[in-house]
């Protein structure tokens, strides 16, 4: 069963940002990083966690965002870590959609009420 979409904003344009671009935009994020280079330039982050459980329940809460976002990350799990990266394969670079995506992300950490997903 599909999930009920939620009215969203227009999407902007996907067009690969510049060197310039990406750098202001990773200053706005902390903890990302670039990596790699050329059509492979990706950012990403890892996230540690206390048990296997949270890092489970953080890589599906990732799953449920790329889903709905249609913006899907290379995820590297291990028992109590998590590396997330985004790229844009279809600018082969960087886009505006992987720092929005960033800061979903970001804010599972922030937003959980029962205290889970600490870094």
């Amino acid at each position: 069963m599909n999930a009920p979409q939620s009215p969203s904003k227009p999407e902007r344009p996907l067009r690969a940002l510049s060197p310039t671009e990406i750098v202001t935009r990773l200053a706005r994020h902390p903890g990302w990083r670039l990596n790699g280079d050329g059509a492979d330039i990706c950012i990403e982050k890892s996230y540690a966690f206390t048990s296997y459980g949270d890092t489970m329940a953080f890589v599906n809460a990732v799953a449920f965002i790329a889903r709905r976002r249609d913006h899907h990350p290379e995820l590297l799990v291990r028992p109590h870590s998590c590396v997330v990266r985004f790229n844009t394969h279809d600018v082969k670079g960087l886009s505006e959609r992987d720092f929005d995506a960033a800061t979903l992300v970001d804010a599972l950490l922030d937003s959980d009420p029962a205290g889970n997903f600490r870094e």
